[in-house]
């Protein structure tokens, strides 16, 4: 009995110190979460004269998606005159950290005289960094004294501030296709030799020059039909002859629509100089 009254004793003992254990765990994470990662709102100097405010927000964004585009700046001031100032003014604002400097109006004016009077002492500020959109806000209540603390000892101005704190945009890198101008090497053909006007070989029977059946000149002739075998090389010499004909494409050639089939002589010269023979017609 009294071993089965220890056992007890030292489960119960172990499971409350767990217990203690996990909530204190949590109670230090919130703690810390609460005075280390919430977002931080920085003061700067301000370049809008008396009636400016600059300010600096530094948040995790990735955390707590929004776009912060408002601040209030709200005195309370119960036992002086008056008793409250609130001053509102929206911005661009953005989505990760950012600064600005705006010119509040009369207002700001106003506020910062109240609070260097002789009734700032049991007058406290509260500003508010919102997301009209997204419903967030942020709230920084702190005494009148640390407010204009605040505002005299701003270390940054709001451009020293965004060159230190505002996030860069990564660079977008497009990338290229490698291609090879080294084309395959032609087919062998047999040694076969092209009888074309380009040819010096042939030069005399498309001159002219000679008597005989050699310088008559050649009559031309319609063709019936014209097409590709595969195995087109794309290598351009048939549109390069007769480019009313043929159209060469990205993977091999086409007969382009409603081409005009009456100039048999240069369609036959195409179809000799094409290098791997696919070019068929007939007359």
């Amino acid at each position: 009995m009294n071993i089965q009254f220890a056992t007890m004793m030292i489960a119960i003992i172990m499971a409350t110190g767990l217990v203690v254990t996990v909530v204190g765990l949590n109670f230090l994470i919130g703690g810390g979460e609460f005075f280390f990662g919430r977002p931080r709102l920085d003061f700067l100097r301000s370049r809008k004269g008396a009636n400016g405010f600059a300010f600096g927000f530094r948040w995790n964004h990735v955390k707590e998606p929004a776009k912060f585009d408002r601040i209030k700046i709200a005195l309370y001031n119960p036992f002086g005159s008056p008793t409250q100032i609130e001053i509102q003014s929206k911005y661009t604002g953005g989505n990760t950290n950012f600064a600005e400097d705006l010119d509040l109006g009369p207002s700001m004016g106003k506020l910062i005289k109240v609070i260097s009077g002789p009734e700032k002492m049991d007058a406290s500020i509260m500003v508010e960094v919102s997301a009209s959109a997204d419903g967030v806000s942020h709230q920084y209540m702190m005494s009148v004294d640390k407010f204009l603390k605040k505002l005299g000892l701003a270390p940054f101005s709001m451009d020293e501030y965004k060159k230190k704190f505002e996030r860069k945009a990564p660079k977008v890198l497009y990338p290229t296709v490698k291609r090879s101008f080294v084309a395959d090497p032609l087919p062998a053909t047999g040694g076969a030799k092209l009888k074309i006007a380009a040819n010096p070989e042939f030069a005399e029977d498309f001159s002219g020059a000679t008597g005989g059946d050699a310088g008559a000149a050649v009559e031309n002739f319609d063709v019936k039909k014209v097409w590709i075998e595969p195995g087109c090389i794309v290598c351009d010499a048939c549109e390069t002859i007769i480019p009313e004909v043929f159209e060469v494409q990205d993977a091999t050639c086409v007969i382009r629509s409603g081409a005009p089939l009456t100039d048999g002589l240069r369609i036959q010269e195409a179809a000799e100089a094409c290098p791997v023979e696919v070019i068929k017609f007939d007359r």
